[in-house]
C-alpha cells in the first residue's frame, strides 16, 4: 500500500500515472449514476484534490457513506485532471471511509457561514476554508518569529504563567488558588489567608512576561517570550480576549532608538514572510473580504485591499516622531476642528484613541508610524523618564486599520529613578525586590516591546474580530471547548 501524501504535496506533484494514498474530509460529492466527484482536504493547503470515483471500481455501498464532512482513506492513481483548476487528481481503485458523517445533520454545508454562526461552532470551523487559511497563516507567523530571533542570536525565555506580579499594575487578574472558595481560612485580622494556599501566597495567571524577561536579557543580552497572557476584563469588543498570546522581546545594551529599528524590521520580515509563504491562503481572504465590502455603504468600505495593505507597511519607512508632534497634529487636523473624533484632542497629555492612531497612519502621514516620548502619567512605572521629566522613552507602532500594534519602552535602568516612580504610583518595593536585584548588581541600559499576537493575525489577514483568529477564543462568559 502506498504512504498517505499530503494533499498540498499531491497537487504540486510532477509524477504522472502513479499509486497515491490521500486521506482528509469530503468537502462536496457529485456525479451521476456512472461516476463520482468527491472534493477532499486535508488542511494542508487551501485547494481540495478531486478523486475520480467509478462505480464499477468503487462499490455502491461505499459510496453511499460518502458524505460531506466523512473522513476517507483513499488509493489510487494520480492522473492528469480533466477539470479546471488543478493539474492533477486522484482515480480511485480503493476508498476506506475512516469516519461517517451524517450530511444532512453536518454543521456546516456546502455554503458560505457568517463568522457568528462559526463563532458558535469552533470546534468545526477549522475545517472551513477561511479558518483553514487563518491557522495556517497563524503558524506561519509563529515559526516566522521564531526564525527571525533565531537569525538575530536572540534565545527564548520562556517565562511563568503563574505569578505573583502585576506587570501592568492593572489589577485585572485571573487569581490561581487552591484554597476551598467556599470556606477559606482566616487570618487574625479575618481576610484570607493565602499562606495557605499553594504557592504560600496570592498568585494570579501573568499579564505579561515582560518583568521576568528583562531579568533574562540582563544576562542573556537579548531575549523574546512567545506565550499565552492572560487579562481578566470584563470587555465584550471585537478588539478584546481574556487569553492571548503575546511577543516580548528584551534587549540589553539598546536605547530607544535601536528597539524602534528592530521592530521595524522585525513586522517588515514577518509581512514579507506572510506574503510569500501564504500567498494563496491572503489571496482567498482578500476575496472574501472583497465580497463582503460590497455590502457594506462606501464611506465604511476600506481605501485598500488586504494586499495593499500588507504592501503599505513593506514598502515604507515608518514615520517616527514625538508624542508631543502627534498632538500638535491632530489638535489643528480638520476631523478635530470640525469635532468629527469621538474623543476631541484639547491639552496635551490626553490618552491617543485607535482613531486617532489611524488618522496619523492613514490621512496625515499615508505611512506606518512610530510615535515616541509619551507622558510619563499614562504609562507604566518601568519606562525611562526623559530629561524633560514630563515623558517617558516609550514607544507605539501604529498600522492601518488597526491602530497600535506595537508598544515598547526603553526600560529604566536608574535604581533611585525607578524607586521614586515605583513609590509615585504606589507599587510595593517589597514585592518587586526581585525586580530591583536587576538594578543594584551589574545595571545595564536596555530596552523592549510587546506584540499581540492575535492584533498581528487581525493584521495579517485582514478579518476585524479577535475572536476569529486564535482557535478556540476566551472571553467573558465564554470558556468552550
Amino acid at each position: 500500500m502506498s504512504e498517505r501524501t499530503k494533499i498540498a504535496a499531491l497537487l504540486k506533484s510532477t509524477d504522472e500515472n502513479i499509486q497515491v494514498q490521500a486521506k482528509g474530509w469530503v468537502r462536496t460529492k457529485r456525479g451521476n449514476k456512472h461516476v463520482s466527484f468527491i472534493a477532499l482536504n486535508d488542511g494542508s493547503c487551501l485547494q481540495n484534490i478531486q478523486v475520480v470515483a467509478d462505480n464499477a471500481t468503487i462499490s455502491e455501498d461505499i459510496l453511499k457513506e460518502v458524505q460531506t464532512g466523512a473522513c476517507l482513506s483513499v488509493i489510487g492513481q494520480l492522473v492528469p485532471s480533466e477539470g479546471v483548476g488543478q493539474n492533477v487528481e486522484i482515480k480511485a481503485e480503493e476508498i476506506m471511509v475512516l469516519g461517517k458523517s451524517h450530511a444532512e445533520q453536518y454543521p456546516l454545508q456546502p455554503k458560505k457561514h457568517s463568522f457568528e454562526y462559526l463563532r458558535e461552532i469552533a470546534h468545526l470551523r477549522p475545517r472551513t476554508n477561511t479558518f483553514g487559511a487563518v491557522f495556517r497563516l497563524r503558524h506561519a507567523m509563529a515559526f516566522a518569529t521564531h526564525q527571525f530571533f533565531n537569525q538575530k542570536g536572540f534565545f527564548n525565555l520562556h517565562t511563568p504563567i503563574i505569578t505573583g506580579s502585576d506587570a501592568e499594575g492593572a489589577g485585572e487578574m485571573f487569581r490561581v488558588t487552591t484554597l476551598d472558595p467556599q470556606h477559606p481560612p482566616l487570618n487574625e485580622a479575618g481576610e484570607v489567608d493565602f499562606k495557605k494556599d499553594f504557592f504560600g501566597k496570592e498568585t494570579s495567571l501573568t499579564v505579561s512576561g515582560q518583568l521576568e524577561g528583562e531579568l533574562g536579557a540582563l544576562a542573556l543580552s537579548e531575549i523574546y517570550t512567545f506565550g499565552p497572557t492572560f487579562r481578566a476584563e470584563n470587555s465584550n469588543t471585537t478588539r478584546h480576549l481574556a487569553e492571548f498570546w503575546m511577543i516580548e522581546p528584551e534587549m540589553a545594551f539598546y536605547d530607544l532608538n535601536d528597539s524602534i529599528a528592530l521592530v521595524q524590521e522585525y513586522l517588515k520580515y514577518l509581512i514579507d514572510y506572510a506574503l510569500t509563504h501564504g500567498a494563496d491562503d491572503i489571496d482567498f481572504l482578500e476575496k472574501r473580504l472583497l465580497e463582503e465590502e460590497k455590502t457594506k455603504p462606501a464611506q465604511e468600505r476600506s481605501p485598500m485591499t488586504l494586499t495593499e495593505k500588507l504592501r503599505f507597511v513593506l514598502e515604507n519607512d515608518f514615520e517616527v516622531l514625538t508624542y508631543t508632534e502627534a498632538i500638535d497634529i491632530l489638535k489643528n487636523s480638520k476631523p478635530n476642528k470640525k469635532k468629527k473624533f469621538q474623543y476631541p484632542i484639547e491639552d496635551w497629555g490626553a490618552d491617543l484613541q485607535s482613531e486617532h492612531e489611524r488618522y496619523l497612519v492613514e490621512k496625515h502621514f499615508a505611512k506606518p508610524v512610530v510615535l515616541k516620548d509619551y507622558p510619563k502619567d499614562i504609562k507604566a512605572f518601568y519606562m525611562r523618564l526623559n530629561e524633560d521629566k514630563k515623558t517617558v522613552a516609550a514607544m507605539d507602532v501604529l498600522f492601518p486599520g488597526i491602530g497600535e500594534i506595537v508598544g515598547g519602552s526603553q526600560r529604566e535602568e536608574r535604581l533611585e529613578v525607578l524607586t521614586s516612580r515605583m513609590a509615585e504610583m504606589k507599587i510595593e518595593e517589597k514585592e518587586m525586590d526581585w525586580y530591583l536585584d536587576t538594578r543594584r548588581f551589574g545595571s545595564a541600559p536596555h530596552s523592549g516591546f510587546g506584540l499581540g499576537f492575535e492584533r498581528l493575525m487581525l493584521f495579517i489577514t485582514g478579518l476585524t474580530n479577535i475572536r476569529d483568529v486564535i482557535p478556540f477564543p476566551r472571553t467573558p462568559g465564554n470558556a468552550d471547548f
